[in-house]
């Protein structure tokens, strides 16, 4: 039997130059079905096409904050470390998947990044931009970067019954694990938002009209071995990658 080979954005250290990939996100998706492979962080200006073509999907992966310059902003006191061989890697890449109308997967940073790249914005601090404003600021505010292990639930999100989204997990919300301090702002043109936290935050996007397009801003793959929804989510990016075989 055939299986899907997803190609996997890569991790970056600054540091010491390396590109990585957390074992979650293959262990996900290997046993939803496919075979994940993580793409070269500076491929050549040509390659970009080709790999489009090459893979059966593309997992938009999670990381650190992107440039603000890239998407009209300038840099946040609050803002962190960032990669711009990664940005500009993966922008590259996004633009030349959905070209080919390949699925997309993104998570965490990747619902920023695809945001982004489709000409959406984002806060680059929740606490100071989200929360700073007087008619958002909740009682009691969420703990978008949780402090406990990335295994646990932290909060809830509520899924638009309508969307792919809620077809998908079978349910109208979901208990998700969180770990970022950015989050999507304004949509880019064709993109809705599909689940939203109690504080109003945007925590899903999908595009309607794009054969297969889901990010999400918790890590289903800290999840998947216990959460049906977020084995769910996995094994529906899997299929959808099969179309074509």
């Amino acid at each position: 039997m055939y299986k899907p080979v997803i190609g996997l954005t890569p991790g970056h250290n600054t540091d010491t130059q390396d590109a990585f990939l957390r074992p979650t996100y293959l262990q996900a998706l290997t046993a939803a079905g496919a075979i994940p492979v993580m793409l070269p962080l500076e491929p050549d200006s040509d390659d970009y096409g080709q790999m489009a073509e090459a893979f059966d999907g593309f997992l938009f992966t999670g990381g650190p904050d992107v440039q603000p310059l890239l998407f009209g902003e300038e840099t946040h006191e609050r803002c962190g470390n960032a990669s711009s061989k990664r940005d500009a890697m993966e922008l590259a890449l996004l633009s030349q998947v959905m070209a080919a109308k390949k699925p997309v997967f993104g998570i965490c940073r990747g619902i920023q990044l695809i945001n982004i790249g489709l000409g959406g914005t984002i806060y680059q601090d929740i606490s100071s931009q989200y929360y700073g404003c007087a008619e958002k600021k909740p009682d009691f505010p969420l703990a978008h970067t949780q402090p406990y292990d990335y295994e646990i639930p932290s909060h809830t999100v509520i899924l638009d019954a309508q969307s792919r989204l809620a077809a998908v997990c079978g349910c109208s919300s979901l208990k998700v694990n969180s770990m970022h301090h950015q989050a999507v702002k304004d949509l880019a043109p064709g993109l809705t938002a599909c689940a939203n936290a109690l504080d109003g935050l945007i925590e899903a996007l999908e595009m309607p009209g794009y054969p297969w397009l889901l990010a999400v801003q918790w890590h289903p793959e800290y999840l998947w071995k216990h959460d049906k929804a977020a084995s769910l989510l996995f094994k529906n990016f899997v299929n959808a990658c099969l179309v074509r075989h």
